[in-house]
């Protein structure tokens, strides 16, 4: 297990970290945490390794892009001063290509979208001792269909950035994609990009494999 005693571990991205977490803090009583992945890894992670009392926080915000990350960088990342961080953004900056294709500026195409991921993580890396860098994902098993192909270009990115920096890489399309081997997309998110507990269950089970999770561990 890589996370150790006491660590603040922060989670950053858009709906699919946010769901209906509290704002403006997204940690404390009463479901604070969310209804997602990250309450998810919060719930196995005190079930599991209560000795280790992680602390974990959610800053996600739905329908985030990396160019709103970069606007709240230094409040929502910086100053809460995390020992993990954990990122997973770009969904949006794909899909408004797709759903909004008139609205140009809502668009954060690739270049953009790796320069500025680039430029975060390297502002934030020597401050944590743990990043993670975790893909968008389209749950769509047609490797062909444009906006999928069009995500795991983006999913590229967070790989490269990811080897040039050190960190943490969490690929949850390829997560998905042994799932939907079994069961239809809409069966883990509605519109392919909102999973349901399941899919949520799925990005959590990604992140901890890659955080030295043990799912056998002997209490």
């Amino acid at each position: 297990m890589k996370l150790e005693q006491g660590q603040k571990l922060l989670f950053i991205g858009d709906s699919i970290t946010d769901c209906d977490r509290a704002k403006p803090e997204g940690e404390g009583l009463f479901g604070a945490l969310g209804k997602g992945y990250v309450s998810l890894i919060d719930a196995l992670l005190q079930a599991v390794y209560p000795e280790l009392g992680i602390r974990v926080v959610n800053k996600g915000i739905g329908g985030n892009t990396v160019r709103d990350l970069k606007a709240r960088w230094q409040e929502d990342v910086i100053n809460q001063e995390p020992d993990w961080l954990a990122v997973m953004i770009g969904i949006n900056d794909v899909w408004r290509q797709f759903d909004v294709p008139l609205i140009k500026e809502w668009h954060v195409y690739i270049d953009e979208y790796e320069a500025t991921l680039r430029e975060l993580t390297a502002a934030v890396k020597p401050r944590v001792k743990q990043l993670v860098l975790m893909t968008p994902f389209y749950l769509e098993p047609n490797e062909q269909d444009k906006m999928r192909q069009k995500m795991d270009e983006y999913g590229s990115v967070v790989k490269r950035i990811a080897q040039e920096q050190g960190a943490l890489f969490v690929d949850t399309q390829a997560a998905f994609n042994e799932v939907m081997k079994e069961l239809y997309p809409a069966t883990l998110a509605w519109d392919r990009v909102h999973p349901t507990q399941a899919g949520h269950m799925v990005l959590a089970r990604a992140f901890l494999n890659a955080a030295g999770f043990e799912w056998k561990r002997a209490q």
